[in-house]
């Protein structure tokens, strides 16, 4: 990590200092069981994000459920934004009875799994059609179970990576999981909808947790989390244990790192601004070049999901060879870059080639940006506060994307009335891709400050 001064403020080792694992130390990590644990894990993570989301929607409008009402509902997924403030209990705090018998990150992994599960049943039992307000209470038990489920789970990753390199391997591999998830409940799952009906449907993907129960019994409780825990101060429930847990991420993030820690920030921050800004466009943009809902779905299913599994493996591997600062720089150069495929492709009409072209170099980019912005986050943070601080930050990189790309549309309306609504998305995407040149320029600065960030705690 970059700090203030030359001494390191932690125990841990920078990387820089270390030996780079050569390619048969990387492909020999692969083999590890906690990567396919961890690729399990990142399954979990996964499964309920769409079906309290998009998909949930999909359902509701089915029922007959106004517009206005799915919109309101959709705010059940603000527990992921919001994660952070109940993330300090979690750091500190054991699960009674399971944080005895299976440890302290495993045993609230276990409870936010079966609360899950719980909490998609309670939605496949009373349906919309039963009523609003229980449906919307069932919606909302999953998402806060959801993005606790999602705070350990970051934890896990980070304090269970033992070497250099390691934790870019298993970022790697949650991500794969976390994607393949998304395929399930975004694609799949509306086939067997209209098969088996809805009820049935959600009722499988609340069996499906248990594969999140699984990997987290085969599971090892890392060593850091029970030593962070002993190293950070008193209880919880005490006026000093509540200050340390509040309060004490965010001291020792800037005592670490000194007048840097808002420069890093800022660059998390503006990382994935541009993806954030064009998402809203991409449907309409589609839809406007006239290629046919079914085409968008087969390509983004087939092509898509293919480059993005792809771009995230290459980044893992990279980042697990180079390390995080190269991975970053890459990601910030190939990620806002590819947006640049879209302002091709309004010149182009809705060829079939070049979409499919366009969705491959999207998608790879962005798995590879993610995991680069992953990574780096999860270099940041220090044993005994990773959950808070992860969770802090996993929120602040989203929030700056997420108020600005409400201004998308008005921004193309705007170009559209002196140049051509093609021209005007033409503009717009570049415009956007530029977007990312100041996040750049950021990452090239803590780069040049500190060649890489410190990672991983000595073991």
């Amino acid at each position: 990590m970059i700090a203030s001064t030359d001494k390191p403020t932690t125990d841990k080792p920078a990387i820089g200092k270390a030996t780079r694992p050569g390619w048969r130390d990387v492909l020999r990590g692969l083999s590890q069981p906690k990567v396919g644990i961890m690729l399990m894990l990142g399954f979990s993570s996964g499964l309920p994000f769409m079906l309290v989301g998009n998909t949930m929607g999909f359902w509701l409008r089915e029922g007959g459920i106004e517009l206005s009402a799915i919109g309101f509902l959709s705010w059940v997924g603000l527990a992921y934004s919001l994660k952070f403030l109940w993330a300090p209990i979690i750091d500190k705090a054991d699960v009674p009875l399971l944080g005895r018998w299976l440890g302290h990150r495993r045993g609230w992994m276990v409870l936010a799994q079966l609360v899950i599960a719980a909490g998609l049943i309670g939605m496949a039992a009373w349906t919309p059609t039963g009523g609003l307000v229980g449906f919307a209470v069932f919606a909302l038990i999953a998402a806060f179970a959801s993005a606790t489920q999602d705070i350990v789970i970051d934890a896990w990753r980070i304090e269970s990576a033992e070497v250099n390199g390691e934790l870019a391997l298993l970022t790697s591999a949650y991500q794969l999981g976390y994607r393949c998830a998304l395929l399930i409940t975004e694609a799949i799952i509306l086939i067997m909808a209209a098969k088996f009906g809805w009820s049935l449907s959600y009722g499988l993907m609340a069996a499906t947790m248990g594969i999140g129960l699984a990997a987290t019994l085969l599971a090892r409780e890392p060593l850091a989390s029970a030593r962070g825990n002993t190293t950070h101060h008193a209880s919880l429930w005490t006026p000093r244990g509540l200050f340390d847990a509040v309060a004490g991420p965010f001291i020792a993030f800037f005592k670490q790192h000194g007048s840097w820690a808002l420069l890093m920030l800022v660059a998390i921050s503006l990382y994935r601004m541009p993806d954030f800004v064009m998402g809203p466009m991409a449907n309409p943009f589609y839809a406007d070049l006239h290629i046919a809902k079914e085409t968008v779905g087969e390509v983004r299913g087939a092509f898509g999901m293919i480059a993005t599994l792809c771009g995230i493996a290459v980044a893992g591997l990279f980042a697990m060879r180079f390390g995080v600062i190269a991975t970053l720089l890459v990601g910030g150069i190939i990620g806002p870059g590819s947006i640049l495929a879209f302002a091709y492709m309004a010149h182009h009409g809705g060829d079939a080639t070049v979409f499919a072209a366009t969705m491959v170099i999207d998608n790879f980019s962005q798995g590879f940006a993610g995991v680069a912005l992953i990574g780096y986050m999860s270099s940041l943070t220090n044993v005994g506060y990773t959950a808070t601080q992860y969770a802090l930050l996993s929120s602040f990189y989203a929030l700056p994307g997420k108020l600005l790309k409400g201004f998308s549309g008005v921004v193309v309306e705007k170009l559209a009335a002196s140049h051509g609504l093609l021209d005007a998305y033409a503009l717009f995407f570049i415009g956007t891709a530029m977007l990312g040149i100041p996040a750049f320029l950021l990452c090239v600065v803590l780069a040049l400050r500190k060649p890489v960030p410190v990672l991983l705690e000595q073991r």
